[in-house]
């Protein structure tokens, strides 16, 4: 059986989402950041070397990255689902979009993130370089929901599944205002009345509200 290793309020809420969505048959289990660290537990650094959700373990296979385990759960287990082919006219947009989430935007939210712990002036110069970058972003995915109700075009995809972890949970780290992006905000709507999304959070944050509004 697929097991899912999953580190609260982390990227690693893809997995259990996505294997909702396809309704596989898998086994949870939940791990918690060290209260005065934040940072996640030597469990997982005895599982994987680099210490960090998500992993997974299926038929001897030991796999970490949200992005690889995603494709992998894709080509294994998906026949299709939720992704594009070559031959289809989405299939540029679908992986520009998958790989859009932690290659530009992800990183992104990450380094303004971490330069904002550094306590630095409003005027920093590597600051305001990382968050023009940042706004950049997300004027970009704001354009793009404004033509279309998913990333990839009219259906709902992988490319979704990885985008959302940075536009809400990571939010709780570094939080941002989405105010000025009301299509984004609408897409977040449409996104948190999936019953698949429902149900992952829920399995894998029990009492925690996803952050789908404006501000955290």
């Amino acid at each position: 059986m697929l097991t899912v290793h999953h580190l609260g309020r982390s990227q690693s809420e893809r997995i259990v989402w996505l294997c909702e969505e396809m309704g596989l048959d898998y086994r949870l289990v939940r791990h918690t950041r060290d209260t005065k660290t934040i940072l996640s537990p030597p469990v997982l650094k005895a599982l994987h070397p680099m210490g960090s959700a998500p992993v997974i373990e299926d038929d001897g296979v030991l796999l970490a990255e949200s992005g690889a385990i995603v494709e992998y759960i894709l080509g294994k287990y998906g026949d299709g689902r939720l992704s594009f082919g070559s031959e289809a006219r989405e299939f540029p947009t679908y992986l520009y979009w998958l790989h859009f989430a932690n290659g530009t935007l992800q990183a992104l939210v990450g380094r303004a993130f971490l330069l904002r712990r550094l306590d630095l002036p409003a005027d920093n110069a590597m600051l305001v370089a990382v968050l023009a970058r940042l706004e950049r972003a997300l004027r970009l995915l704001e354009a793009r929901l404004a033509a279309s109700p998913y990333l990839a075009g009219e259906s709902f995809s992988a490319a979704d599944i990885m985008s959302v972890f940075s536009l809400t949970t990571m939010r709780l780290f570094y939080p941002y205002d989405l105010s000025p992006y009301p299509a984004i905000l609408s897409y977040l709507q449409r996104i948190g009345a999936r019953p698949a999304y429902r149900r992952a959070m829920e399995k894998g944050d029990p009492g925690f509200a996803p952050l789908l509004g404006a501000a955290t």
